[in-house]
């Protein structure tokens, strides 16, 4: 990957897809160069569900992306999230092969192939497998073993796997769209890569991703991810309550709780009047702000609830020094914040994408994390995909494919 190449981070989500295109600048930093977003109504919580819509959604997001940019896309970077998504962690161990006791770049392969040697049900397939820390001789929290000698080589990682069906569908419908899939990634995963300084990683952190139809977590502790998980709830779920309450089309819905919607009740000074459109030729109605936020509330809690029973299941909940993010397109919901911190008891803050150049005020809100996040997937591990993908990050679409070929033998 030179300075110069194009990358893009397709965002394939419930409610919207957007593609982000960027590059790296001479200095070696990212810059934004143009984003495209279409419509989402071909999946369903973050599963593809409509092949033909997908693809139209994914041709006009790239499409608007293009023309920004002002460079032809041929492959993209893609994301991938749905309660199909499942996380585990394992261990391998090694003997040293070498003479002199040297561990080489073969050996850190050996022991991530051996840590990665689980038993996976036939329609299940691996997406990451992500070293945490190396162990030599006893010798824990090793980054990097490279070049230490010893003779017994542990790896401790974090291992993703996906419906294979799932993940085989959303590279076919990028492929019929007119698009090459240079990988798969793991949406929450992505978004962390965007939002997160490495002060935080090192201290301890936690991404709540609330996109449309999930909510994603991952954890990530000393530089490495310790725990993800996908909650089937998300910022459609809001709308849905949201047109039900308020007997209104999801359409307005959506309009109502993007302009007036607050997450806490409390945060309402005065009793504001909105104006909810009619259905079926009914006439306009007002109802209260507060009302709309009553309707809201309930739901936030239990998606904030739900993602700390999830975040408990982990060994780091106590360790998360540097609290929460909030991201996705939910935590634009005025008093996302405050709610978070009453039901979590931890100090949360609103994750928007770190760039440094180009379009920035074309990415600078949470819902563009995971587009960013694909980008900077790929800058941070050229090397390992430039040598062969050593660690297991872009074998996945040989996977499927043998998979796929199996199911018709």
């Amino acid at each position: 990957m030179k300075n110069n190449d194009i990358i893009v981070g397709l965002d394939i989500g419930t409610t919207k897809i957007a593609a982000v295109v960027g590059r790296r600048d001479e200095y070696g930093q990212l810059d934004i160069i143009g984003v495209g977003q279409a419509v989402s109504d071909g999946l369903r919580r973050g599963v593809v569900i409509n092949i033909r819509k997908t693809i139209v959604s994914i041709k006009k997001a790239i499409v608007d992306a293009e023309l920004m940019a002002g460079h032809k896309i041929t492959h993209v970077y893609a994301g991938i999230a749905g309660d199909h998504i499942r996380s585990i962690n394992s261990k391998g161990v090694i003997a040293v092969s070498s003479k002199d006791k040297i561990i080489t770049e073969e050996d850190v392969e050996r022991v991530i192939d051996a840590a990665k040697a689980i038993a996976l049900p036939m329609d299940r397939e691996i997406l990451h497998v992500l070293p945490q820390e190396y162990v030599v001789d006893e010798q824990d929290g090793i980054k990097n073993p490279v070049g230490m000698a010893g003779t017994r080589l542990e790896a401790e990682v974090h291992i993703v796997t996906g419906a294979a069906a799932s993940a085989q569908n959303i590279v076919n419908c990028i492929h019929e769209a007119g698009y090459e899939v240079a990988d798969i990634v793991l949406e929450p995963y992505a978004s962390s890569l965007a939002v997160l300084g490495a002060d935080e990683r090192e201290l301890g952190v936690a991404i709540i991703d609330i996109g449309g139809g999930t909510t994603d977590i991952a954890m990530i502790f000393d530089g490495s991810v310790r725990y993800t998980s996908v909650i089937g709830l998300g910022g459609q779920h809001l709308t849905n309550d949201i047109s039900q309450g308020l007997r209104t089309s999801a359409e307005q819905a959506e309009i109502i709780k993007k302009k007036y919607g607050v997450a806490m009740q409390s945060l309402i000074d005065t009793d504001e009047l909105i104006k909810v459109a009619g259905v079926g030729g009914r006439k306009d109605r007002e109802v209260s702000r507060v009302l709309l936020s009553g309707i809201i509330q309930p739901r936030m809690e239990e998606m904030l609830q739900l993602a700390v029973k999830e975040m408990e299941k982990s060994k780091i909940v106590e360790f998360l020094g540097a609290g929460i993010v909030i991201t996705g397109g939910a935590a634009l919901l005025e008093g996302i914040v405050e709610l978070a911190e009453r039901v979590t008891g931890i100090p949360v803050k609103i994750g928007k994408p770190i760039v440094s150049g180009g379009l920035v005020e074309s990415v600078d809100s949470p819902m563009y994390a995971t587009g960013v996040g694909l980008i900077q997937f790929a800058l941070k591990f050229e090397n390992e995909i430039d040598e062969g993908d050593k660690l297991g990050f872009n074998w996945i679409l040989d996977r499927l494919r043998s998979f796929i070929e199996n199911l018709f033998k």
